[in-house]
């Protein structure tokens, strides 16, 4: 079979993203994932069931789509020219990509055969021989360390996280793909200076890592819950505030790594 012909189920694409990878991207959600994230943003990721959601305005949609790679690179096609000025090119989100690792793999893949440069978000928590199916084809892997207390991990996610870890190490010492650290910063799991410090400090030990991205929790999946019927997890947990994200940024920073706010 033509690797093009390979067939994935995904969500949805968004284009013109300037985030998630350099330059101006594409960036294609995955159906599927391993945690249940009180702050998940995209909660229609989380099964790989394909569902139907109600969107504010009243009207249904329905979420996910049985796709081939030839048919979702007819769609990051469309901007070539921006991924060419910019450095840019196609991004994997979800989800977990990696759930779907022949897909992710043949995706990327035909980004590079197009020469476009390729990202991947990802918390890593599959086992390693699918991480490796990527490397190849992954210029950047942004891989989300949430906490390095596997208890306090499970309690808002779900599920321990020693294996993610550990595939953050292996990623690093392979040298194969560039890694970027992204920590969501959640009131009330993650934000405090310690807690911010002991990714920091885990990050700056991983080779060739340089930079962190800590990125303040939001509401903006509050209606999506809603369409889905269900509850929404957070309640009513405000942002952080802005001088809190700069005070955590000097203490990324003091542990000798590169800190960017958002990413």
């Amino acid at each position: 079979m033509d690797y093009l012909d390979t067939k994935g189920r995904i969500f949805d694409i968004q284009r013109y993203s300037v985030h998630d990878g350099k330059g101006i991207r594409t960036i294609v959600f995955l159906k599927g994932c391993i945690l249940r994230c009180r702050w998940c943003c995209n909660p229609e990721s989380q099964v790989y069931d394909i569902q139907e959601m109600k969107e504010p305005n009243g009207k249904i949609r329905v979420m996910g789509e049985d796709i081939t790679v030839r048919e979702v690179m007819k769609t990051v096609d469309k901007d070539s020219r921006y991924y060419f000025r910019s450095g840019g090119g196609l991004t994997l989100s979800g989800g977990e990509s990696l759930l779907q690792p022949e897909f992710a793999r043949d995706l990327f893949r035909a980004a590079k055969d197009r020469g476009y440069s390729t990202a991947l978000e990802s918390m890593a928590g599959v086992s390693y021989d699918k991480i490796e199916m990527v490397l190849p084809y992954l210029d950047q892997y942004l891989m989300d360390i949430k906490h390095t207390n596997p208890n306090k991990h499970k309690e808002f996610t779900g599920k321990e996280n020693t294996l993610m870890l550990e595939n953050a190490r292996k990623v690093a010492e392979s040298g194969k793909t560039e890694l970027i650290i992204r920590t969501p910063v959640i009131p009330g799991f993650n934000d405090t200076p310690e807690e911010i410090r002991g990714i920091a400090e885990f990050a700056s030990k991983l080779p060739g890592v340089k930079v962190m991205h800590i990125l303040p929790y939001h509401r903006l999946g509050y209606d999506k819950y809603v369409g889905l019927g269900r509850d929404y997890p957070m309640g009513n947990v405000a942002p952080p505030e802005a001088e809190k994200m700069a005070a955590l940024k000097r203490v990324v920073e003091s542990c000798g790594i590169e800190c960017v706010i958002g990413g």
